[in-house]
């Protein structure tokens, strides 16, 4: 009982202290940093914890698509097959901002079509698909 009193105290006492960050100087931003990872590390272990005794994990609770969805789409930074090509050589595979060279172009009157590149594989995979 009186250690749990001890742990109720402490909680109340970090709550009540509060901290003006403005006024820190780098070394006790650090620590304080340095604090709330421990914190923050001590409470993930007991939710491990309690969730073992139930009998479960935090991957089986989808945790590992948790944080993908904090850490961005599964696809960004992938590469993708150039899908337009100018007459100089230099490709855009249709993802983001389209480049000056093609703006300029559909400026003098060019369709984006006639940038397109042709890809006979994608269409022998589509044609064996139907068959």
């Amino acid at each position: 009982m009186a250690k749990m009193r001890k742990k109720q105290i402490s909680r109340k006492q970090r709550k009540q202290r509060k901290h003006n960050l403005a006024g820190l100087n780098f070394e006790s931003l650090m620590d304080l940093r340095n604090q709330v990872d421990e914190a923050l590390s001590g409470y993930r272990s007991t939710l491990e914890r309690q969730l073992e005794a139930l009998g479960s994990s935090v991957a089986s609770l989808g945790g590992g698509k948790v944080a993908r969805r904090l850490r961005g789409s599964m696809l960004k930074g992938t590469k993708v097959a150039p899908k337009f090509r100018s007459p100089k050589g230099e490709t855009w595979a249709g993802r983001g901002a389209k480049p000056r060279w093609l703006v300029a172009a559909i400026k003098e009157g060019k369709k984006l079509e006639d940038f397109a590149i042709e890809k006979t594989v994608g269409k022998a995979k589509k044609a064996r698909k139907k068959k």
